[in-house]
């Protein structure tokens, strides 16, 4: 920062300018493409990616492509609709023309030019228009977004610095992808068990009881007076129970009201039975107060702690044996939901105690790395992440000119 400062100070001791995007970028079109003739022209090996709104992204041939209109240049990309966002790409690419992007006779410059974007990105979402899933920002929000434009050696610092961020937060992504294919391996490994088939016992010969919470539309308010978190599958993630300022909230009252049912103790498995994306979800309750309570969407299994260790049930549930007979009896409705018999079903290989608790230790510390967002990996991409904004942010504020 000292170099930069110093930097700052020789070639610009006055400030720097501020320019509109439009003046000191050019605009580049997409192309006109529907989602069915996506659907009909998408190949893995095509060498053109085309961005079609929100998180699409196909890869196709150029000679498939109707109208092709395609960037060869390092470019910004604005998402304007959906999921708005800013990409930098620097291989040849298109997109929807209900997209635009921006290009540069310098390379710095629009790689400074990303950096800037997507340090004023959640600006441009508060400007969006329309709510829900599909929010949308016009041309004019970026077209008139007054940027700095420092001189071309001062944006080629900021950018190399924040690019060694961008470079190691990728880097302990890939090595938290490379552990997490390493834990389901031996996730999986470790639970082929040589307990014959037959002797094998179902998830319902392991528990005690499976209950569920309540549902508030028929016995109470969310979020109306109340400070305890009231749990559904969104909360359950990382094997881990997990309170965000997302949190449903209910009073001490509808946590009694909700515990004369589900009935919740240290030890019980939490499994998320109704939801896209959440089923399956689950963790175990290591310590329960009293403060907190769960949905009806939450399975609360109740092992026999004599049988079976409650971090080996949820692990074994994880396997694949265990979802190749779940999974297929998930409905496919609107939402998504299992079945209480559906998952007492199940049928789990059940060792010792020793040999669950071995097997559990080890597993574990695989789960600690992968998912433990305070010790794992996670936390450590999370405390770069927040560098990274800190430097950004500091790097991209200038006095004006």
């Amino acid at each position: 920062m000292n170099r930069l400062d110093h930097m700052l100070q020789q070639l610009c001791p006055d400030g720097v300018e501020f320019k509109l995007v439009k003046d000191e970028y050019q605009r580049l079109k997409g192309t006109p493409i529907t989602a069915a003739k996506m659907k009909e022209i998408e190949s893995p090996n095509g060498d053109i990616r085309i961005f079609a709104g929100g998180k699409t992204v196909i890869n196709a041939y150029e000679k498939d492509i109707p109208n092709a209109n395609i960037t060869r240049v390092p470019a910004v990309l604005v998402q304007s609709r959906g999921v708005i966002d800013v990409v930098y790409y620097d291989k040849p690419f298109t997109f929807k023309n209900e997209m635009w992007a921006y290009t540069h006779e310098s390379k710095t410059a629009i790689k400074f030019l990303y950096y800037v974007l997507k340090s004023n990105i959640e600006k441009f979402r508060e400007a969006a228009s329309g709510t829900g899933s599909l929010p949308q920002i016009s041309l004019k929000v970026t077209e008139d977004f007054m940027m700095p434009v420092p001189p071309l050696e001062v944006q080629q610092k900021i950018v190399h610095i924040l690019d060694l961020f961008t470079e190691l937060t990728a880097e302990l992504t890939a090595e938290l992808t490379a552990r997490k294919k390493q834990y389901e391996y031996y996730v999986n490994r470790l639970f082929i068990s040589d307990i014959p088939l037959e002797k094998w016992m179902t998830v319902g010969e392991t528990v005690l009881s499976l209950k569920t919470g309540l549902n508030p539309r028929q016995n109470f308010k969310l979020n109306i007076g109340g400070q305890n978190p009231y749990i559904t599958g969104k909360d359950i993630y990382n094997n881990s129970i997990n309170v965000t300022d997302k949190t449903d909230l209910i009073t001490n009252d509808d946590v009694i009201l909700i515990n004369r049912r589900a009935y919740l103790a240290t030890n019980d498995v939490l499994f998320a039975s109704t939801g896209t994306g959440t089923v399956g979800r689950m963790a175990v309750i290591d310590y329960y107060d009293n403060s907190w309570a769960v949905s009806e969407t939450i399975f609360c299994l109740k092992p026999k702690l004599d049988i079976i260790n409650p971090y080996y049930l949820m692990y074994s549930l994880y396997t694949q044996s265990a979802k190749n007979q779940f999974v297929p009896k998930i409905s496919k409705g609107s939402v998504p939901h299992l079945k209480v018999q559906d998952l007492l079903g199940v049928k789990i290989p059940v060792p010792s105690l020793k040999e669950q608790e071995r097997i559990v230790r080890f597993i574990r510390q695989f789960d600690t790395l992968c998912n433990d967002p305070t010790n794992g990996l996670p936390a450590e991409i999370k405390a770069r992440q927040k560098q990274y904004e800190y430097y950004r942010d500091r790097l991209l504020s200038f006095k004006k000119k």
